[in-house]
């Protein structure tokens, strides 16, 4: 099911390339994602170039026909394919073409088909699907060991200069990160205001495509709020059983991260609400990839599952330009004002939880589960201890790497300080993600928003 009439150069495509040379057929590809991220585009995209010749079965559109063929006939190969071909119009070569399984949540007996479609050897497999409802289509089937998953997530900002021409900007970014070297001014302004332009307007692919063909803001911001409607109508869908708990929690995500240090509060979800009646549609929401979930940990060891605190959490829109659409929905704002005033940074109102979403959004797109680390400290001639946070942890080269996130006061570095005097830990590297160019200081790297990508 193709959304977006442009084809926009993804890095799905060249970790789909790696499983198609290291698979030999051994495995299907799953592409894991939220709604309208260009999952069905890629995987089509990657068929036509990628093989001799490609079918689609879209599952939000095959009739009985097709579905019944999967319950009678996967048991025997042969008769499968038969009648599959004859019901969709066409046959394929064997070992040289691939069969797409399209929305297959909306399916669940396709997927457990893999296991004996991979076993009979004569296609690849890619299986995409909107997982916002796949758990609760799964608990009848045996799901397939053969299945390699990719995560897929909206566009990062790579991705969303590639879509405009630009291909020289990130080389020279990897080299300023690389050697430590600021930009100097009049290029860091540049290039900050083309971020601040992907913050605002995100990455979903149709609003980059809109972007990109010149479209107003309020046409953009009509495109997301529709993928707004979206994700709330799918989970109403899927949350019969929760009694909209999910719904709920998503909807609050904006308000959530103006708490202080963007914790979320359950009293603002209902006012009784506990966390245990609600840890299973935080979840849902991250797991649909909808959202990003941030975790305290109580200890900063390098095994940061092992410490994880699910009770103390911070949870970010999985997309930023959603989250801003969002916010101006909740706030019946004028769109296009608002987008100019973000993108030239001349809105009257702290930014911090816009860009401390967007720092979220660009690890969990890195491959990075999300933690931060709450502790006690005592500085020297006071009596009682005070809390401090490090906003992110995650680890590089087997080490701790603690990150804040600042959208003011950037030379103020206190929580670094006393987190290394409290832990005594070598630490892969520290840094402090902010407005202004890169710099090296102190043992802190300095790095502005746009090269969060780098880590």
């Amino acid at each position: 099911m193709i959304v977006c009439s442009m084809i926009f150069r993804r890095k799905t495509y060249d970790k789909l390339l790696e499983w198609k040379k290291f698979s030999h057929g051994t495995s299907a590809v799953i592409l894991e994602g939220a709604r309208r991220i260009g999952k069905s585009t890629i995987a089509e995209e990657f068929a036509k170039k990628e093989y001799e010749d490609y079918l689609v079965l879209d599952f939000a559109r095959e009739g009985r026909d097709v579905r019944q063929n999967f319950l009678d006939s996967i048991g025997s190969p042969d008769t499968f394919f038969r009648n599959l071909f004859l019901l969709k119009g066409k046959s394929l070569p064997e070992k040289k073409s691939v069969i797409i399984f399209d929305e297959v949540q909306l399916f669940p007996v396709a997927r457990q088909a893999i296991k004996y479609l991979v076993a009979d050897g004569r296609f690849d497999y890619i299986e995409t699907g909107s997982f916002i409802s796949i758990r609760k289509n799964v608990q009848d089937i045996l799901i397939p060991s053969e299945e390699y998953r990719l995560n897929m997530y909206p566009m990062d900002f790579e991705e969303f200069l590639w879509a405009q021409g630009d291909s020289v900007t990130v080389p020279a970014l990897n080299d300023a990160f690389r050697k430590k070297v600021p930009l100097g001014d009049a290029l860091h302004r540049r290039i900050m205001q083309r971020f601040r332009t992907y913050m605002v307007v995100g990455g979903m692919p149709q609003a980059v495509a809109a972007l990109v063909e010149g479209k107003s803001y309020e046409e953009i911001d009509f495109i997301k709020r529709n993928i707004l409607s979206l994700y709330d109508e799918d989970l109403k869908k899927y949350d019969d059983d929760s009694h909209e708990k999910a719904s709920v929690i998503y909807k609050t995500i904006p308000e959530q991260l103006e708490n202080h240090n963007s914790h979320f509060r359950m009293a603002k979800v209902e006012r009784n609400a506990r966390y245990k009646n609600y840890v299973d549609a935080v979840d849902f929401v991250a797991e649909s990839m909808i959202g990003n979930e941030c975790i305290n940990v109580t200890a900063p060891e390098t095994s940061l599952e092992s410490f994880a605190d699910r009770s103390n959490f911070k949870l970010y829109m999985g997309d930023t330009g959603l989250l801003v659409t969002r916010m101006m929905k909740n706030s019946g704002q004028i769109q296009p004002d608002i987008y100019r005033a973000l993108i030239f940074n001349r809105l009257g109102i702290n930014q911090g939880m816009i860009l401390e979403n967007m720092v979220a959004q660009m690890l969990r797109s890195n491959g990075y589960s999300l933690f931060f680390h709450e502790f006690l400290y005592k500085k020297e001639g006071e009596q009682n201890e005070k809390k401090y946070e490090i906003d992110f942890l995650i680890v590089k080269n087997k080490k701790i790497c603690p990150i804040e996130v600042k959208s003011s006061s950037y030379n103020s570095h206190t929580s670094f300080d006393y987190f290394i005097n409290k832990y005594h830990i070598k630490t892969e590297n520290r840094y402090i993600i902010y407005s202004k160019d890169l710099k090296y200081e102190d043992g802190i790297t300095y790095l502005p928003f746009y090269m969060t990508y780098c880590l």
